[in-house]
């Protein structure tokens, strides 16, 4: 099922996104004990980091933190997800250490894809893993985690995490959820904000004929929900459509 809202500013979006999220997390927590969900960076870990640190309808020790991509470079770097996540966010809130999964900075992207691999069957140790969330964005070329347009990673249909060495947005090196994976949650949320990705989002949504799918029109989750949270600026181009 594929959902699109529009909202009028970043502030709605934020707090849409993270009301969402909430109320996945609770019902998941309530049905199956635990919580499992995957962050990417950018605006989105922005939003989630100021949207969740003060809410007080979290059971925080029943979640389990993915990563949807990450850079592989070391924690210390202004590029890490996880350095900002954690500075941003998990450094204030009750979460247990070992419910989060980072990767492995120390060892080739190659081992770190293996690595997170090897992290993400701990918690779902058959066939694809079936997250309860994934969030993510996209950027003005349609990528979302680290799969850009063109690349051959896009069609890998057997591992649920590629290393990317070529990626061209700096830095180059990085570790990525593959589209199967991705497919697979029970939630999927795409959060875009501002008129320089509306061109994206309109080739996600609504691709014009003979046009090749962008990467992040390639998500749509096999037997779970799609939610796209755009505000007026990412929706200019398929407003009329809606």
């Amino acid at each position: 099922m594929e959902f699109v809202t529009v909202l009028t500013s970043e502030a709605e979006v934020q707090k849409t996104l993270c009301d969402a999220i909430v109320e996945v997390a609770n019902k998941s927590t309530a049905d199956r004990g635990l919580f499992s969900i995957g962050l990417s960076g950018g605006s989105v870990a922005k939003f989630v980091s100021r949207g969740l640190k003060e809410r007080k309808d979290i059971d925080w020790a029943k979640w389990h933190i993915f990563f949807c991509d990450e850079r592989h470079v070391p924690f210390e770097s202004e590029d890490s997800t996880y350095a900002f996540i954690k500075r941003e966010l998990l450094d204030h809130v009750p979460i247990n250490s070992s419910n989060v999964y980072v990767i492995d900075p120390t060892v080739s992207v190659e081992a770190a894809a293996e690595d997170y691999t090897a992290k993400i069957r701990k918690l779902y140790p058959n066939d694809l893993p079936s997250f309860d969330l994934l969030l993510l964005g996209i950027g003005p070329d349609g990528h979302t985690c680290s799969l850009f347009p063109g690349h051959p990673g896009l069609k890998e249909d057997t591992k649920i995490v590629i290393p990317i060495t070529d990626s061209p947005k700096p830095p180059p090196n990085r570790i990525t959820l593959t589209i199967p994976a991705l497919n697979n949650a029970v939630n999927v949320f795409v959060t875009v904000t501002g008129a320089g990705k509306a061109a994206a989002v309109k080739g996600c949504l609504k691709p014009d004929p003979g046009n090749d799918p962008l990467p992040a029109g390639l998500v749509k989750p096999t037997n779970g929900k799609l939610l796209w949270i755009l505000d007026e600026g990412a929706a200019d181009l398929i407003k009329s459509n809606l």
